[in-house]
């Protein structure tokens, strides 16, 4: 289940608050062009700082070159600590006003996002996996919002900014065998999908059933689906599927 190697990442060795004060005076700054001496000032503070005690000094170049690159970008980055500075937009994301903790304003309101599990759909091969992280977020240009998440079972180096809107979402739920006969031609699936090479989870739609009767291993029925990705065809037992949240409540009603 790997994911395509990244590009190597420029200097990252600030510290959280460091990134903090920085992205602050980035939005106060007003994509202005700042002076040698405001880094140099800045360097001095960070090195004097008990929040770097034990790592390396940092130069004034080096913080020189983490605005040049943020200016440069569109849109920028802003961390969840510099964001609690900004206007909240309540459709979006925010934060829980007594515990701190992230919550997505999208669907059922004000729901903790540390209370919830989520996956994220990568744009390297448009499958779904498990957020152990969120990191960051940012507003683009068009207002929609993207947050940094890193992904469970993989490091630094795959860590990937995901559209809140598009490519994030409650995670799937593994079907219990009694629930088979309560899937249906035309329901929305994910399916683990088996390759030589990989195994990803793919959004797929139900085509047909054949029903079998269950033995002492439980489900034995075989659910023809097709790939939303590729439009591909596959047979699969109900073991490799997993349903959606809002399909669960269905199942649960029933």
């Amino acid at each position: 289940m790997n994911l395509r190697p990244r590009e190597r990442r420029p200097f990252s060795g600030f510290t959280k608050a460091e990134v903090e004060k920085m992205e602050q005076l980035l939005i106060e700054s007003k994509e202005q062009s700042l002076d040698e001496d405001v880094f140099k000032r800045l360097a001095r503070f960070f090195n004097r700082s008990s929040n770097r005690a034990g790592k390396p000094i940092l130069k004034w170049t080096e913080i020189q070159s983490w605005f040049q690159k943020e200016q440069q970008n569109s849109p920028k980055q802003i961390s969840l600590g510099a964001a609690e500075k900004l206007p909240v937009i309540a459709e979006a994301l925010t934060r829980n006003e007594t515990t701190g903790n992230l919550k997505l304003l999208e669907g059922e309101k004000g729901q903790d996002i540390s209370r919830l599990e989520y996956e994220a759909r990568s744009s390297k091969d448009g499958a779904w996996y498990d957020v152990d992280a969120f990191l960051s977020h940012r507003f683009l240009n068009s207002g929609d919002l993207e947050v940094y998440v890193r992904y469970a079972g993989f490091g630094a180096e795959e860590d990937e900014w995901v559209n809140v809107r598009n490519d994030l979402r409650e995670r799937s739920v593994a079907f219990e065998h009694s629930e088979c006969q309560k899937v249906k031609a035309g329901d929305l699936v994910v399916c683990f999908q088996e390759r030589q090479d990989q195994a990803r989870y793919y959004d797929a739609h139900v085509i047909h059933i054949q029903r079998r009767l269950h033995d002492i291993r439980g489900c034995r029925c075989l659910f023809l689906i097709r790939y939303d990705h590729d439009n591909t065809h596959e047979r699969v037992p109900l073991k490799r599927l997993c349903c959606r949240p809002n399909m669960l409540a269905r199942l649960e009603n029933n």
